[in-house]
């Protein structure tokens, strides 16, 4: 290593490798490590900037290396000038952060005339040699923040990174997706009540089945969803259907759900939901739609106006014409413009449908389905009704609707014909996406207004398999 370079204030630098450095100050030696020549000469010219700015005066050191001398000098304001040893050149200001970039260090050229009138740059040597800290080939040189001597210290490697320091989000996420599910029925629920789940049997395969399946109906919809009830015969269920498909889907899906009556006249699910104070209907609705095309004016509390509530159940109703005496009918055009509107109101629109395949609103409530429901009894007449609707559906350019679609059967008697009802559902499961069937239950022969809790618990699990189902296609 070359010998010291003496300078008026005691500073040499020996350059012993690229990222290593030993500074003679003061009679003292203090070894200074980087990751790199840049950072290494960012150490050096804060390290004497410090002396510069606790002196008052300029600071200036020798840099040497096996090959160059250099002097590196640091006035108290920041400037620095560097140059090899006798060489003259112009001062820079300083950069006003150490976080910018570092122009690249390159060996020193032979001194010469012409040398003396300009700073000097040339290519920067092959490791493992270090390069001299102190040529430029950028325009500009800055010195990093001044620190102090005992910042100036022995350094180690770059410390491994902080560990992660966990947050809301890392609490929040590990959540378990899903609870164990606990037993509240047959003799597993009672066990787990009596000991007071210090004994927690399984629950039963029948619980395990329901559990399941209200998880498919509470499924996440990305928008609103129409579900459209078909089947042009009379008697076939169509009304029955709605009013329990949505009242499954209320009471799981916690409201937001419509049952809509969309024939074209007179229909019965007004007839057949929960009484309300007023007997408005869709056509009411039609006259004063304006009040809620715009939601930012309007709410759904509003629509309490026009739809009929269906408290336990957790759905709203809206009915079908009711004046004996009326002549006007809905069309197309006023079906699009109420299922626009209404979409942006309700998740799940679910759509009773009248019994002409002709008429434009019925023909437009199934361009606007995203599910039909083809519902039959295990009848031969309603039976035949669905199979040529479906044949229809197909022939009007509906053949994928028809094969996303679900396909109910209920029972019309305590003694259903079981031959039948295989029959029904091997021909319906060929043409649909899936079968389902629901049984008897008197609760629902009257014809009157549905009482939801009269339903038998067979009934209920049927209705819940069904909008399953459903849910399945959504």
């Amino acid at each position: 290593m070359s010998t010291s370079i003496n300078t008026h204030d005691g500073v040499t630098v020996f350059l012993t490798s690229a990222t290593e450095a030993d500074v003679h100050a003061d009679g003292a030696v203090i070894g200074m490590q980087a990751v790199d020549g840049d950072a290494l000469r960012d150490r050096v010219v804060a390290f004497v900037q410090e002396r510069a700015q606790r002196l008052g005066v300029p600071a200036t050191a020798a840099l040497i290396d096996d090959s160059s001398h250099w002097t590196l000098t640091v006035e108290p304001d920041g400037r620095v000038t560097e140059a090899p040893t006798g060489l003259v050149t112009e001062s820079f200001e300083p950069r006003p952060s150490s976080t910018a970039p570092i122009p690249t260090i390159a060996a020193a050229a032979p001194a010469s005339a012409s040398a003396a009138a300009a700073p000097v740059s040339v290519p920067v040597p092959p490791a493992p040699v270090a390069p001299p800290v102190s040529a430029m080939t950028a325009p500009a040189v800055s010195p990093a923040p001044a620190v102090s001597p005992a910042a100036a210290a022995p350094t180690t490697p770059a410390a491994e990174p902080k560990p992660h320091r966990p947050t809301v989000e890392d609490l929040l996420s590990s959540r378990p997706r899903q609870r164990p599910l606990k037993a509240t029925t047959g003799w597993q629920g009672r066990v787990r009540r009596m000991s007071g789940g210090l004994i927690s049997p399984k629950p039963s395969s029948a619980e395990q089945t329901r559990h399941d399946q209200t998880n498919r109906v509470q499924k996440r919809l990305d928008g609103p969803r129409t579900i459209v009830v078909l089947n042009p015969k009379g008697g076939a269920h169509k009304t029955t259907s709605t009013l329990l498909l949505a009242a499954t889907f209320g009471r799981l899906r916690g409201g937001s759900t419509l049952a809509w009556d969309n024939n074209e006249t007179r229909g019965t699910l007004g007839w057949r939901a929960q009484h309300t104070p007023h007997h408005r209907t869709a056509v009411d609705l039609l006259k004063d739609l304006d009040r809620f095309e715009n939601p930012s004016v309007a709410s759904l509390s509003q629509l309490d106006d026009y739809v009929r509530t269906q408290v336990d159940a957790r759905f709203d109703v809206l009915a079908s014409d009711e004046d004996a005496a009326a002549t006007s009918t809905i069309d197309d055009a006023a079906f699009d413009r109420l299922h626009r509107t209404l979409s942006r109101y309700y998740r799940l629109l679910i759509v009773d449908t009248g019994n002409n395949m002709r008429a434009s609103n019925w023909v437009a409530a199934v361009a606007a389905a995203d599910q039909l429901v083809i519902v039959s009894t295990v009848r031969e007449d309603t039976a035949a009704s669905a199979a040529w609707l479906l044949d229809g559906l197909a022939e009007k350019g509906f053949g994928d609707k028809v094969d996303r679609a679900v396909t109910i059967l209920t029972s019309p008697s305590e003694k259903p014909d079981r031959e039948l009802e295989q029959r029904l559902a091997d021909h319906f499961g060929a043409l649909t996406a899936a079968v389902t069937t629901i049984p008897y239950d008197a609760a629902l022969v009257d014809g009157g207004t549905i009482d939801f809790d009269a339903l038998s618990p067979e009934t209920n699990d049927a209705w819940l398999n069904a909008a399953a189902v459903v849910a399945d296609q959504l």
